[in-house]
């Protein structure tokens, strides 16, 4: 039979050692011990880490994950099919959800970029400068809110969840060049309770792109909270996570242009 240290599985799997780690502690991965305290896998290890990998890729919670390992442990893969399918199509209504919600969102920004390109009123700002927006927009920021409550789980849930990435060292630095190449788009950086918010300048494409980021990380990083925020002139990102990952925040998002 054949066995794995966790070096040799994150090697076998692509899988980083701090994710197998972080898997066993929350139940989804088995490992016994050496007598001299080595963690040891078997050859079934590998298997399961595809389909943990496959099931986080349709956006599952660790709890539904671990739901599906024990009914995958049964062996019947009708089983299986039978307990994902609901699980997909809930994926499938809050995924639908969020498109609509960033569709709206996207279009607002479209709708008071086209009013700033328009020619400018002589003088100082007015009422009908374009400037501010009216109606029910102007009574505050249209926030659009990329978290594990949209997730379906209970508000602020994300403090409690593990700080861990599930990305590889490759994807971890294509990410993190991401972040900055946006972060250096930001016009300003300001302290929030156990987070920042970055200001941009209006744009809908740009906030297009930050959303997609920010839903993109999310799903790798559950601690992370991210807020859009819609304002008059500019739209703002609030990121938040606990406190073990303020390293993080800090390295992701504490530079700005």
């Amino acid at each position: 039979m054949t066995t794995y240290r966790i070096s040799q599985l994150a090697e076998r799997s692509g899988v980083p050692a701090t994710t197998l780690r972080f898997y066993e502690d929350a139940g989804l991965l088995l490992a016994e011990r050496t007598p001299s305290g080595y963690r040891v896998y078997g050859e079934d290890a590998v298997d399961r880490l595809a389909f943990i990998s496959s099931a986080k890729l349709l956006g599952l919670a660790l709890d539904e994950i671990r739901e599906l390992l024990d009914v995958r442990e049964e062996g019947v893969c009708a089983s299986v099919r039978a307990r994902m399918l609901p699980l997909v199509a809930d994926r499938i209504t809050q995924t639908d959800d969020r498109i609509t919600e960033l569709r709206a969102f996207s279009g607002h920004l479209t709708g008071v970029h086209a009013e700033l390109s328009g020619p400018a009123p002589a003088g100082a700002c007015g009422p009908d400068c374009g400037c501010t927006t009216t109606g029910k927009e102007a009574a505050g920021p249209v926030p659009v809110t990329l978290s594990p409550t949209r997730l379906g789980n209970s508000a602020e849930q994300w403090r409690d969840v593990p700080v861990a990435c599930t990305l590889d060292g490759a994807e971890l630095g294509e990410r993190t060049e991401l972040w900055r190449q946006v972060v250096g788009k930001a016009e300003g950086r300001e302290e929030i309770p156990d987070g920042v918010r970055l200001s941009f300048p209006t744009g809908a494409e740009l906030a297009g792109e930050v959303a997609a980021l920010a839903a993109a990380e999310q799903g790798c990083c559950a601690f992370f909270d991210f807020t859009l925020h819609l304002t008059p002139t500019a739209f703002q990102l609030e990121v938040r996570a606990p406190e073990p990952a303020a390293g993080i925040l800090a390295d992701l998002f504490g530079a700005t242009a």
